[in-house]
């Protein structure tokens, strides 16, 4: 199976706004953040999600968005964040959003 994902001149801001909206997806983009390819399973497990059926949704806005890759290995899929996509759409936008995220969660 392959999954579609858009160019990068295909990404837009207010599907990456909308993407990066939701706590699940935005903690999923901090763990990918740290750089590197990394399976379903290993981001489930720093989430704290047990079952995978719970974000194949949200793989999928992500993934649709243009916010991260997503592609099969095996029985896994390798998860990807699109930073350099990103930061050559929206300079600085992904950096504001994610210290805007480590903020609030030291504030809490």
């Amino acid at each position: 199976m392959r999954y579609r994902h858009p160019d990068r001149d295909q990404i837009r801001v207010d599907g990456v706004l909308s993407a990066l909206g939701h706590p699940v997806r935005l903690a999923a983009v901090r763990v990918l953040d740290a750089g590197g390819e990394h399976n379903c399973s290993s981001v489930l497990v720093e989430l704290g999600i047990t079952a995978k059926s719970t974000m194949t949704h949200h793989w999928r806005v992500l993934r649709e968005s243009g916010v991260i890759f997503q592609e099969p290995s095996g029985r896994e899929n390798l998860l990807t964040l699109r930073r350099d996509d990103l930061d050559a759409r929206y300079p600085g936008l992904l950096d504001a959003v994610l210290a805007g995220a480590r903020t609030d969660e030291a504030g809490s």
